[in-house]
């Protein structure tokens, strides 16, 4: 692979695409960074649209949306697939979630397709205290969410990137899955006290019954796959089986994950947190 040949980046805008993005780039690799608002567009629900982005493509970095659980991910997966082997596509390098039985069959779809794959399956990202949909909550001094005391190896959205440039670029990692936790086991509370305490602010973690939490989102204007998909996640991939690390960020890179104390100096230090 040449500088001139890009690399497709799905997800322009996402915690690890815009990473992974920008990682590339200081490697001096040619990237085509897309989503629904780029030209070329990428819409996962109009396939019309994934010829143009697929063009003189051999790589691709997938993430799909809104999460590879949902029912409708693996058939359009399937679909993704065949259009990039049609393009010429040699390697596709996607990212998945723990616990996620959908993601699973979706994962299954790649890695028996023929081509050079690798899976980047990722436990719940540090980020989404601060660049998700917890960073408001954060602000306000309140995080309520319907999980009580089960506990997380939450990895840092930097390690991720790292991984998926590293099998995308290192040959001898291909066909392999890279399951990326951190070395800590974390409820949400913990990290909520973690976060108040660097902050020095009064931020409590309150935990809330699932079908008034799911009401509240849908007042908010979710949509049914994203409500399907929070109900999933906090019925099933939040009962206690990733509740341990792995050491797919170890296998990849050689070295250990960040923490997550490191993650909340620095993202006080960058300001994220500050009232409004």
């Amino acid at each position: 692979m040449t500088t001139q040949t890009p690399i497709l980046i799905i997800g322009k805008n996402g915690k690890t695409g815009a990473r992974v993005d920008a990682l590339l780039r200081q490697n001096g690799l040619a990237t085509r960074p897309v989503s629904r608002s780029t030209e070329p567009a990428f819409d996962w629900n109009r396939p019309e649209t994934w010829s143009a982005a697929l063009q003189s493509v051999k790589q691709a970095y997938v993430t799909f949306q809104p999460d590879l659980a949902i029912p409708s991910a693996e058939p359009t997966l399937r679909a993704f697939i065949e259009a990039a082997r049609e393009h010429g596509v040699e390697h596709l390098v996607l990212l998945s979630g723990r616990g996620e039985n959908g993601a699973i069959r979706a994962e299954n779809a790649l890695i028996d397709s023929g081509l050079r794959w690798n899976v980047v399956r990722a436990s719940w990202f540090f980020q989404n205290f601060s660049e998700s949909f917890l960073t408001g909550s954060v602000i306000e001094g309140e995080v309520s969410l319907p999980v009580d005391d089960v506990k997380e190896p939450f990895v840092d959205c930097d390690d991720i990137a790292e991984v998926v440039v590293a099998a995308l670029t290192r040959p001898e990692l291909a066909n392999r899955l890279f399951e990326v936790t951190g070395t800590e086991l974390m409820t949400f509370a913990d990290c909520v006290a973690q976060i108040a305490e660097v902050t020095g602010r009064s931020i409590i973690y309150n935990p809330v019954p699932l079908e008034p939490y799911l009401a509240y989102l849908s007042e908010l204007g979710m949509s049914e796959d994203e409500l399907w998909l929070m109900r999933e996640l906090f019925t099933q991939v939040l009962d206690g089986r990733n509740s341990y690390p792995t050491h797919g960020i170890e296998e990849a890179l050689g070295r250990l994950p960040r923490r997550f104390a490191d993650y909340v100096i620095a993202t006080h230090e960058s300001g994220v947190w500050n009232n409004a």
